[in-house]
């Protein structure tokens, strides 16, 4: 089978393109993904206890097109139609695509775990609540957020529509188009939605293909993978001769993985031994790929894909191995332990309800550090105009001219103040 093949083969089993949901908590974010694919993505029980979302959540969908009715009308996901075909003419549907979306917690307490998933995202559906104000504090935090992490295809949702009147559903349109204003997303269309009644879904669907395309990418490079989860599948009481190896949950962001690559984990695990503390690569093979339901030989970048390993499932039980980026063995970027940074401070602290200013970063102050999912803090070792140096509590792998998000910690949160390139 020709690579062409092969990717052709792909699209129908792994989504090729990340879609991320971002904006303040309980604006319906996770309720919008459930309407699109059927699946609610915060799967946890506390977070299902807390009816918010603490950590990534995932889930996929195949959007469908009529050959013969006119959007929006044309579009549905494969939850919407499970006989694939149109409502409307009863046509056969053409396939679209496979995407998959990344659910990112709103809470102005897990910045740090929205930054991790917005690392992972081709593109974004921005939710707004049209019963409050725009912007909310983590409205304004979530979009700089985006800005920082460099994302630029944007569909914005003006949510909850059904629990307002017209004369707000209009204000709501209009606060949010000032707040766009001069922005990057300002010509962003705006979407009116009920997530949960599932009105104007056919819209949204329309705007994400026509705004948030795949991305274009070189299946010849050296292939990496961000991981940003990792468990142990095994049951309590499992026999050792039955025991499976960890699994790794996460984005393959350049070149492609089969089954049987010898793969390299970096930073990899934390070791204690007489001379201290610090970090050591693993290695593995993996025995299987999976994207959703659908078991892969090979695995392509875009979407979130499980690896199955030779792992030790002690190692990447709990999330162990959030951070790591995976890749053949030598080939991947260097690890850090003290970083130079070229930075850029944000004038104002964006996830406050009262705007304050950014104060200069200081000698010896612990700032919150984002490289791709990774998430460490470091201890500021010199300060110049624009660039400082860092040393790490934990060390990340990661290429020179690597974007960072930069955030300190006030009145008790981590707020994002910065952003820059390592240097």
């Amino acid at each position: 089978m020709t690579y062409q093949e092969d990717l052709e083969t792909a699209k129908k089993l792994q989504p090729l393109t990340n879609i991320g949901t971002a904006g303040h908590v309980d604006h319906g974010k996770t309720t919008l993904i459930e309407a699109l694919t059927g699946v609610w993505a915060s799967r946890y029980s506390e977070e299902l206890r807390r009816g918010i979302t603490l950590k990534i959540g995932y889930a996929d969908t195949a959007i469908y097109k009529c050959p013969k009715c006119q959007p929006p009308r044309s579009y549905f996901t494969d939850i919407m139609v499970p006989d694939l075909k149109c409502k409307y003419c009863k046509s056969e549907l053409d396939f679209q695509r496979r995407i998959s979306f990344v659910d990112v917690p709103g809470h102005e307490m897990l910045m740090a775990v929205m930054l991790s998933g917005a690392a992972l995202m081709d593109g974004v559906i921005f939710l707004i609540d049209a019963s409050q104000p725009c912007p909310r504090p983590q409205t304004r935090e979530h979009f700089m957020a985006l800005t920082v992490i460099g994302i630029r295809n944007i569909v914005v949702v003006q949510n909850k529509i059904d629990i307002v009147t017209k004369e707000r559903a209009k204000e709501s349109y209009n606060e949010i188009k000032d707040f766009l204003n001069d922005t990057w997303a300002q010509d962003a269309p705006i979407i009116p939605v009920s997530a949960l009644h599932k009105v104007n879904i056919d819209v949204l669907l329309w705007a994400i293909e026509e705004k948030i395309p795949t991305p274009q990418r070189d299946p010849t490079k050296k292939p990496l993978m961000l991981v940003a989860r990792s468990f142990d599948v095994n049951k309590p009481g499992t026999p050792i001769e039955e025991l499976r190896g960890g699994v790794i949950g996460g984005t393959i962001v350049q070149g492609r993985f089969k089954i049987g690559d010898e793969i390299e984990l970096r930073p990899g695990r934390k070791v204690k031994d007489k001379h201290g503390v610090h970090y050591e690569e693993l290695y593995a093979t993996i025995t299987s790929l999976k994207s959703g339901k659908n078991e892969l030989k090979v695995a392509y970048p875009g979407g979130l894909v499980g690896v199955g390993t030779t792992l030790d499932p002690s190692l990447t039980k709990s999330d162990n191995l959030i951070g790591n980026v995976v890749g053949l063995p030598g080939e991947l970027p260097p690890t850090w332990d003290e970083l130079r940074i070229e930075y850029h401070l944000l004038e104002r602290i964006v996830g406050l309800e009262e705007l304050k200013k950014v104060e200069p970063i200081r000698r010896n102050e612990v700032l919150m550090i984002n490289i791709g999912t990774a998430v460490t803090l470091g201890q500021v070792l010199t300060t110049k105009k624009d660039e400082i140096e860092i040393k790490l509590h934990i060390p990340v792998c990661a290429e020179e001219k690597s974007r960072v998000a930069l955030s300190r910690q006030i009145g008790g949160r981590w707020r994002l103040i910065g952003y820059g390139y390592i240097s």
